[in-house]
C-alpha cells in the first residue's frame, strides 16, 4: 500500500469519526454551504461551486447532459469550458503537497495536477477554493476584490465579518482567503462526508450489516495485491487510529488514459487554449514545471493525475443517470474503466473510441506515453465476473445507505 505514513498522521488529524447522521453544521460550515452554493459568485451571475460539484452526484459533476456529452463543464460564460472533468469536492482531506521522504513520490494537494498545493493557506481545500472564482473558464471573476466585494455586499458578509472581524471586507488578502477558509471547513463537515456508505455500515458491525456475496468477492479482489490490486492506490481498511479509509493515497498515477476527444478545450479559442488540438495534459509534470525548486522532477511526473477517492464513485440521482471516470472523463461507466484497468496492456492499441465499453478488441494509445502506471494495473488476468465483483463492490462506497428493514416475524 502506496498511502505514506507522514499523509496518515496527517490524515488522522483532518478526519472526523463517522457519524450515523451528520452533526449540525458550525456557523464557520454554515457559512462555507452559503458561499459553496451561492450562484451568485460569477461573472456573470449562475455558477456556484455546486454547479460542478454538486451532492447529488457524490459532490462532482451533477449535470446528465454534460456528463453524457462534452464531460468537461462550462464556465459562468457557457461558450468556455476547462479541460478536466470535476473531481469530487468530497473526501478530499489531502495533506499539502509534498515528497514522501520513504518513497519519493509526490502526496497530497488538490485538483488533478496538484496546483492547490496547500502552501498558501496551510490547506490544499482552502487552496483550491480560491482557484474557481477567478479562472475565465470557470467563475470569471477579474480580481479576489471583485469577490470579496460580491461576499461582503450580500446575504453572507454580515457572517464573514461576526467570524474574522470588521477588517476582513477591508483587507482584500485576508478577505479572500477568510471566503477560501470557510469553503474549506464546510467541505470537511460530516455534511459533506458522512461516511454512511453500506461499507462504512459493514466496517463498523459486519455481522448486523453484512455485504453480499458478490461485494465480498469484490472486496477480496481488490484488495488482493496479486490480481485486482485496487488498495494499491486505494486504501480499503481504517487507518492506525480507527480512522475510516479514504479510498485515496493522494499520490499521483500516469494510467495510460487515452486523450478524450469530446473534450471541448481542443476546440477553445487561443486566447484559452493556445495548443488547441495539439495540447496534451501534463498532470502534475505540468505544474511542476512552473515550481522552480520542483522543476527538474517534472519530466518524471508528467501525465501523472491525482489518485481519486472511489468514495460515491456511483453514487447518483436515477440508475440512469451518466456518469464518467477518469481525469478527463474518457470512461463512460464503472465498468468500462475496470475492463481498461484489466485489459489495457493485454489487448492491442486501436485509435478512436471515445466511449469504450466492456469486451473491446483494443485501447487507444496513452495521452502521454511515459510514466505509465505497469506495476499495479494493465493486465491483471481477471476474468468479466471478477470485474464485475469490484464493480458491485465498489457500488458499496455510496453514501446515504439505508439498512433493509428487518423482515416482520411470522406469528
Amino acid at each position: 500500500m502506496r498511502f505514506t505514513r507522514h499523509a496518515l498522521t496527517v490524515l488522522s488529524l483532518l478526519i472526523a469519526a463517522p457519524a450515523a447522521h451528520p452533526a449540525q453544521l458550525s456557523p464557520m460550515e454554515e457559512l462555507g454551504k452559503a458561499i459553496f452554493f451561492d450562484s451568485t459568485l460569477s461573472e456573470p451571475p449562475g455558477q456556484s461551486c455546486a454547479t460542478c460539484h454538486g451532492p447529488v452526484a457524490g459532490w462532482t459533476g451533477p449535470d446528465s447532459g454534460i456528463n453524457a456529452t462534452t464531460v468537461v463543464y462550462p464556465g459562468a460564460i457557457a461558450t468556455r469550458f476547462g479541460n478536466r472533468k470535476p473531481p469530487s469536492a468530497a473526501y478530499a482531506m489531502a495533506p499539502p503537497l509534498h515528497i514522501d521522504p520513504e518513497e519519493k513520490i509526490f502526496v497530497g494537494g488538490n485538483f488533478w495536477d496538484g496546483r492547490a498545493t496547500g502552501w498558501l493557506l496551510g490547506s490544499p481545500l482552502a487552496d483550491q477554493a480560491q482557484g474557481p472564482f477567478l479562472n475565465p473558464v470557470e467563475q470569471n471573476h477579474p480580481d479576489a476584490e471583485a469577490v470579496l466585494a460580491k461576499v461582503c455586499a450580500g446575504h453572507d458578509g454580515e457572517r464573514l465579518r461576526a467570524l474574522f472581524g470588521p477588517a476582513v471586507c477591508i483587507d482584500v488578502v485576508q478577505g479572500y482567503n477568510a471566503v477560501a477558509q470557510a469553503i474549506a471547513t464546510y467541505e470537511t463537515s460530516t455534511e459533506v462526508n458522512p461516511f454512511s456508505s453500506k461499507y462504512d455500515h459493514y466496517l463498523r458491525d459486519p455481522v448486523r450489516y453484512p455485504l453480499t456475496a458478490q461485494e465480498r468477492r469484490g472486496l477480496a479482489l481488490f484488495e488482493r495485491d496479486d490480481k485486482g490490486k485496487c488498495a494499491a492506490c486505494h486504501p480499503s481498511r481504517p487507518g492506525p487510529l480507527g480512522e475510516p479509509p479514504l479510498f485515496t493515497d493522494f499520490t499521483y498515477d500516469n494510467l495510460g488514459i487515452p486523450r478524450n476527444p469530446d473534450n471541448p478545450w481542443y476546440r477553445m479559442p487561443t486566447a484559452i487554449n493556445p495548443q488547441g488540438e495539439a495540447w496534451i495534459d501534463e498532470g502534475l509534470g505540468g505544474f511542476l514545471k512552473t515550481v522552480p525548486r520542483y522543476a527538474d522532477l517534472a519530466p518524471f511526473n508528467r501525465g501523472k493525475h491525482k489518485v481519486p477517492t472511489l468514495r460515491n464513485v456511483d453514487l447518483r440521482p436515477s440508475a440512469d443517470f451518466p456518469k464518467v471516470y477518469g481525469h478527463n472523463g474518457y470512461f463512460r461507466s464503472l465498468e468500462a474503466i475496470v475492463h481498461f484497468y484489466n485489459t489495457r496492456d493485454a489487448l492491442p492499441r486501436c485509435e478512436g473510441m471515445a466511449s469504450p465499453q466492456p469486451g473491446v478488441s483494443c485501447w487507444p494509445a496513452p495521452e502521454v506515453d511515459s510514466n505509465v502506471n505497469a506495476e499495479e494495473m494493465g493486465k491483471l488476468g481477471l476474468t468479466p465476473d471478477e470485474e464485475r465483483d469490484i464493480v458491485a463492490f465498489m457500488r458499496t462506497l455510496s453514501d446515504g445507505w439505508q439498512a433493509p428493514a428487518p423482515a416482520a416475524r411470522r406469528p
